[in-house]
């Protein structure tokens, strides 16, 4: 018998929580090396650069899976949706960082699980009670004492990791669709493929228009060191996520995503000096209360898989 198969579910959700920590732990790492990189490395070319770093590394597990060719006009219509959405995901958020703290930028960026639930209820017709509704209007509350603050220091860029944190709520709706009958390895590298396809093809015609996020720049040495550092981030933090979702239940890992705010804090402050002040925190406790609230409801009546985690997208 294998070690999987000998393990007893509580060994195995153990197993999964460990790894789920561990993944949202290593996440913010990806925004340091971006925020060290958006300064001197446009926001779009970061996202190509990760996206096709993560893709490339996942790629041999795929081939080995046997799983990677396994195409329709359908399914490649979806992943190239997906993949769409995961780069605008990623340059909503990235582009920001350049005047914003890390910090600030995830913890209005927790709004997504809160997005996904008013979705799912207008796009999907699901059953959400007053509770919720109540629970997503003081999460958004609480986004915008992160928000308002940030608006005086950087003005309205501080807005587009709603922008971010929306479509990747549309991002986990479709992947929702499409998790039922693919493989989650293969969805990851199609995604990252079609997304490192769509930010190239951006790159190559922005090349001398003048538009400073679409004007590629060749890397120095320590920005591309940056830009490997995220992309090899990413990857140990999807896979790490891909297991831990495969040891342990949605509703048991789901409320783990807010630890990501516990590391991304530290690594802002260690690295950049940065470190909220009282109405952020306060704003901060409050998005993740109603993000918790949230997902105790849905594990409530069983719709455990409606919040996904939000790290990372592909």
């Amino acid at each position: 018998m294998t070690r999987a198969a000998s393990a007893s579910p509580h060994d195995q959700i153990a197993h999964g929580l460990l790894l789920g920590v561990l993944s949202v732990l290593v996440s913010p790492i990806i925004d340091i090396f971006s925020k060290l990189a958006v300064t001197s490395v446009p926001a779009v070319e970061i996202t190509f650069f990760r996206l096709l770093f993560q893709a490339l590394a996942l790629t041999p597990i795929v081939l080995m899976r046997g799983t990677l060719f396994d195409l329709t006009w359908r399914k490649t219509g979806l992943h190239a949706a997906r993949g769409l959405l995961v780069a605008v995901t990623m340059i909503a958020f990235v582009t920001p960082l350049a005047v914003m703290e890390v910090a600030d930028a995830i913890a209005i960026f927790f709004v997504e699980p809160i997005i996904l639930t008013i979705l799912g209820s207008v796009v999907l017709k699901e059953t959400i009670g007053w509770r919720r509704y109540t629970a997503c209007g003081v999460g958004f509350f609480g986004a915008l004492l992160v928000i308002q603050p940030s608006l005086n220091e950087v003005g309205p860029i501080a807005l587009l990791p709603v922008v971010s944190a929306f479509t990747l709520a549309v991002f986990f709706l479709i992947t929702r669709q499409v998790a039922r009958t693919e493989d989650p390895w293969s969805m990851q590298v199609h995604a990252g493929l079609w997304g490192a396809l769509i930010t190239g093809l951006l790159l190559a015609f922005g090349h001398g228009s003048g538009i400073a996020m679409l004007q590629p720049v060749l890397p120095d040495l320590k920005n591309g060191l940056y830009l490997a550092g995220a992309g090899a981030a990413a990857t140990v933090s999807g896979v790490l996520g891909v297991y831990a979702y495969r040891a342990a239940p949605a509703s048991t890992l789901a409320p783990l995503q807010y630890l990501e705010i516990v590391s991304a804090t530290a690594f802002g402050w260690w690295v950049f000096g940065h470190f909220p002040n009282g109405l952020k925190w306060l704003g901060i406790a409050i998005i993740i209360a109603s993000g918790l609230y949230v997902i105790w409801r849905e594990r409530k009546i069983n719709k455990v898989a409606t919040i996904p985690t939000v790290t990372p997208p592909v």
